[in-house]
């Protein structure tokens, strides 16, 4: 009930406040959206994707809070609504959350919030729900209610414990359909659920031991195909069926890839086809995802393209067309072409980007 309603009530909204601006916008190749995570300052730089997949620099804009200043060791610190027109990010200096709405010209900062706990690291957002997940003892999640312009309020009573106070958690995100709450813990080998009520309340965790070493990231298809990376030694990828009570069936238990620290994980629009960036390796796993969840290495040797240096967070464009990921080690974000059959294909990347970034998302 409360997810029909947030649409209806956002779908009147838009009818009614819709610029000619934002339609142009609408129809523009998209951005791509890091963080700065410093903790002088954290915030949002933004970089415009051109039809061709290029990027270049369009601003940057403070989040009202402030950074680690150190890696987070998670996926999803800032994620873009479905809609493409909220994001939201993490500030994990300050404990606190911030949302945004997205601008024909740019960011514009709604709220910064406490994110009710400490050291966030990750968001999930659906249907007028987020859901935070703070990495700071003892774990949890905590939700908020979001209006349709980004108006962050806290949801009372909403926040539940992870499997244990202290388990190295790495990402929180929805299920394809918003009854399901996921998030993976890397030091306990364990992956938590939780079932969503009419509310937004939820209940759980119900505990899933992971199918391979150190579940790290994970990317949900429009099935509920829940495809995880796994970092742990002689790891590469699991995937799951997510059940609406919240149960996970596996589908293909910890398909190696023969590369190292696979950390971060990201699906196609249309759940056809999966890929792991390999730190430890300096590379890209392709996997194809099948019907029933079942998945497989689209390349035999694992590699499906090279990065150099250290991949980690990914985003995949709203069209599926390209493939971003971010190389620390290099300063330069890697761009590639996805093409029909899965296949990767380099194209020149950005490159001098700061030292010290986290997260990545776009559309």
């Amino acid at each position: 009930m409360f997810r029909r309603t947030f649409a209806l009530v956002f779908l009147l909204a838009a009818a009614i406040a819709l610029p000619a601006a934002t339609i142009t916008a609408a129809s523009a190749p998209g951005a791509i959206y890091v963080l700065t995570n410093s903790p002088a300052g954290n915030s949002v730089l933004v970089y415009n994707r051109g039809g061709d997949g290029s990027l270049s620099p369009a601003g940057s804009y403070a989040t009202g809070g402030a950074g680690s200043g150190a890696g987070l060791g998670s996926q999803g610190a800032v994620v873009v609504s479905d809609d493409q027109r909220l994001l939201f990010a993490v500030n994990a200096g300050s404990h606190s959350v911030s949302s945004f709405r997205i601008r024909p010209n740019g960011l514009e900062l709604v709220a910064t919030a406490a994110s009710g706990g400490t050291m966030p690291i990750s968001v999930a957002f659906r249907g007028g729900l987020l859901y935070v997940l703070n990495a700071g003892a003892p774990n949890n999640v905590s939700g908020f209610t979001v209006s349709p312009k980004g108006a962050l309020t806290p949801l009372a009573g909403s926040t539940r414990p992870l499997s244990g106070a202290a388990t190295g958690p790495a990402q929180v995100a929805f299920s394809d359909d918003g009854d399901a709450v996921i998030v993976t813990e890397k030091a306990t080998n364990i992956i938590d659920t939780y079932t969503v009520d009419g509310d937004g309340y939820l209940t759980g965790p119900f505990v899933h031991v992971s199918s391979g070493p150190t579940p790290f990231g994970f990317a949900v298809t429009k099935r509920d195909t829940v495809f995880v990376s796994e970092a742990g030694p002689g790891g590469g990828a699991s995937s799951y069926n997510l059940k609406s009570d919240g149960a996970l069936d596996s589908a293909s238990p910890n398909v190696m890839t023969g590369q190292a620290a696979a950390c971060w994980a990201v699906v196609t629009k249309n759940g056809r086809y999966g890929y792991v960036s390999n730190a430890g390796t300096g590379n890209i796993s392709g996997f194809a995802i099948d019907q029933d969840g079942s998945i497989s290495l689209r390349d035999a040797s694992g590699v499906t393209a090279v990065t150099g240096a250290n991949p980690t967070d990914m985003a995949v464009s709203h069209d599926s067309q390209f493939l971003y990921a971010r190389v620390a080690g290099l300063s330069r974000i890697a761009i590639f072409r996805i093409g029909s059959d899965g296949s990767l294909s380099a194209l020149p990347p950005l490159t001098g980007t700061p030292a010290g970034l986290a997260g990545l998302a776009g559309f």
